[in-house]
């Protein structure tokens, strides 16, 4: 068996369960953080995964389990203390002699950024780079599973909504996002690199709407609503104030068109056309069906 040299942070997450099935697929090894030991049962029957359960709160808890690490894939979810999470890492990894992070950042990741998340994904970047760790920063765009928090919505009201507007945003599948992030973890020739992720197209969440309506033979309609009613229906859903603002400001981001961009990145880097928006939509269509 090889030995191993990957350490991964966010396993059990939507891009981070890919990723492990990519490296699982290349039969490469490696080691996973987890929360709780049910995790590591069920993730420690995959080939050469060793789990090691810890904490990101806590460095001490997984910090051991650095050593002789080359290259580590930071993720951390969505929280209000991701920021410090994975500036922690950060500092343990450096302690440890971990020499590369692949960190899953985002799409205009910037410290002079209004929208919050691409202010703090770009604080970690630039903490990165102050230690002396080669790095990839892998930028991905709007995720289009980010479309599955709306299946029941789609399934059983037949629309979606947000307050984006006309604008276009160039989607990417987490399926790509983790091809990006295998590759970087497997070859040489990434390091010191950027890279903005992006799905094939920008497209409008009306064309979006018009690929659910073809593919699923039923009408969809995309209702576009303003920040403030967007805002009312995410408190009223439970979500927290932190990311009732974070998720505001990032539409705002969109609904400026700045997230329109078209990247290469993809099929320069995996040699693979980047996944459609149709073929997500194919992909995952019975989430958008009727339960039998």
């Amino acid at each position: 068996m090889k030995q191993t040299s990957i350490f991964l942070t966010g396993a059990t997450g939507s891009v981070g369960s890919q990723l492990v099935q990519k490296l699982t697929s290349l039969n490469i090894p490696f080691k996973a953080l987890v929360r709780t030991a049910s995790q590591a049962e069920h993730l420690g029957k995959i080939p050469h995964a060793e789990m090691v359960v810890g904490d990101l709160a806590n460095p001490e808890s997984f910090e051991h389990a650095l050593q002789g690490i080359e290259k580590t894939f930071l993720l951390t979810n969505s929280s209000e203390q991701a920021e410090s999470l994975q500036t922690g890492f950060v500092e343990a990894a450096h302690r440890a002699g971990v020499g590369h992070i692949v960190k899953l950042s985002q799409f205009a990741a910037n410290e002079s950024s209004p929208v919050r998340f691409l202010r703090y994904h770009a604080k970690v970047e630039n903490r990165i780079r102050e230690l002396g760790f080669r790095y990839t920063f892998l930028r991905p765009n709007l995720y289009m599973q980010g479309l599955l928090a709306f299946k029941e919505q789609i399934r059983d009201n037949a629309h979606f909504f947000a307050a984006i507007g006309n604008a276009r945003v160039s989607a990417v599948d987490v399926r790509d996002i983790a091809a990006m992030a295998a590759v970087a973890l497997t070859e040489a020739g990434h390091e010191n690199k950027t890279y903005d992720i992006t799905g094939p197209e920008p497209l409008t969440h009306y064309q979006m709407a018009e690929t659910l309506s073809k593919t699923l033979g039923k009408p969809v309609n995309f209702i576009s609503v303003s920040p403030s009613e967007m805002e009312e229906a995410l408190r009223a859903a439970g979500f927290p104030e932190w990311q009732v603002g974070g998720l505001i400001e990032d539409y705002a981001h969109y609904a400026r068109g700045e997230a329109a961009t078209v990247s290469d990145a993809i099929a320069r880097t995996t040699h693979q056309s980047a996944i459609t928006f149709e073929q997500f939509v194919q992909d995952h269509k019975f989430l958008f069906q009727p339960r039998p």
